[in-house]
């Protein structure tokens, strides 16, 4: 699409892990590369990512929703629940930022990834998801309950994103694929941080076994602590990506471990390719750049986390990636049982390009 006159487009993506910080990044690449200005709202965790990704960007800071997953969340989600009073009053915080600062930042368009409280009603404004369908945990009429708020929240936007392929095959399931859908819905195919590199190399597999952390805390510390135990008697070559620049490092690495505490993109995915097993937790941005890779994977889901053991589930079940509990997880035994899983390709190459279309028509009417 031949460039317009420069929008400035404010992205602001949600903060509980860095899956939604990398999910934008084909979306900010794709309008830097027509000549846009993206405003990227974010913490400092993900200005920091932001910035080793893209270098010289505009970034102002916002702060995040700070959701944590603790032991509470293994019973019925309670302490998720707990904090949902102190997720409305950031909500409607971020909201009064945005009526604040609109007007000095100049905004001609809106892309919240999942932050509900970023819709302005004289600015174009989009809300990405890619889960329709919430999971509660507590049945069907809770899951109803809930999505009738939710579309409430979303149809205050000018239009809903979902982030996924519109028909079959699909990587959401119900998630993102419920009866009925909001108002203003479009299906803008699947987002990964990989795509649109065509010309860079690939690297061969070499069997390597890459474990890739993420997620809120305090669970992806857990799971770091109880995976490194682990993998000390391990038998094989194991790269081992904490995805956090504060985890400290261990005292003392076996031989046949590299361990690393984050990798930005132009690392992380020739350590990807490299590998011949990924374990990582059934979060949906990684899912997704696991996809465009064409990876085998160990998911496990973070316990209580509704949606990423729905994921989890919904994957083993079509034959696209092994899930295991994180309760009771064994390295050895998971490695062995998922090297029998069939890993069925899910045939979805197209649906990574899905979404300039969508951007483009936003663009036109800016």
């Amino acid at each position: 699409m031949a460039t317009q006159t420069p929008k400035r487009i404010l992205i602001a993506p949600l903060d509980w892990g860095l899956g939604h910080t990398t999910r934008c990044i084909p979306i900010i690449r794709y309008l830097l590369n027509l000549g846009h200005i993206p405003v990227v709202a974010c913490n400092t965790s993900q200005r920091s990512f932001i910035e080793e990704t893209f270098g010289s960007i505009e970034i102002i800071h916002l702060d995040g929703y700070d959701v944590t997953y603790s032991k509470w969340n293994r019973f019925g989600q309670i302490g998720l629940l707990s904090q949902l009073p102190r997720i409305n009053k950031t909500i409607s915080a971020e909201h009064k930022w945005l009526e604040k600062n609109a007007g000095d930042l100049k905004l001609n368009g809106i892309i919240s990834d999942n932050r509900y409280g970023l819709c302005h009603a004289k600015i174009p404004s989009v809300i990405m998801t890619h889960q329709l369908q919430v999971q509660t945990g507590f049945g069907n009429l809770a899951d109803s309950t809930i999505q009738k708020v939710h579309y409430e929240y979303l149809e205050r936007f000018n239009a809903t994103w979902v982030v996924d392929a519109a028909g079959e095959p699909n990587l959401g399931g119900k998630l993102s694929h419920p009866r009925q859908v909001p108002k203003h819905t479009n299906y803008i195919g699947l987002l990964s941080q990989f795509e649109g590199k065509t010309n860079e190399g690939t690297v061969a597999d070499t069997g390597n076994l890459v474990i890739l952390l993420s997620g809120p805390e305090p669970q992806r510390t857990e799971l770091s602590a109880m995976l490194w135990q682990q993998l000390q008697d391990f038998e094989g070559k194991v790269i081992f990506i904490e995805g956090n620049e504060n985890a400290v490092a261990p005292s003392s690495i076996p031989k046949h471990v590299t361990y690393h505490k984050r990798q930005k993109y132009a690392t992380l995915k020739p350590l990807l390719q490299s590998a011949g097993m990924v374990i990582c937790r059934s979060g949906y941005s990684t899912i997704m750049d696991l996809t465009i890779l064409n990876k085998k994977a160990i998911l496990i889901p973070t316990p209580g986390q509704t949606e990423q053991e729905y994921l989890g589930k919904h994957l083993r079940k079509e034959g696209l990636f092994y899930c295991a509990k994180q309760d009771g997880f064994e390295i050895n035994d998971a490695v062995k049982r998922a090297a029998a899983f069939p890993y069925k390709s899910a045939l979805l190459g197209k649906a990574y390009s899905s979404y300039k279309t969508v951007v483009d028509e936003w663009l036109m009417a800016l």
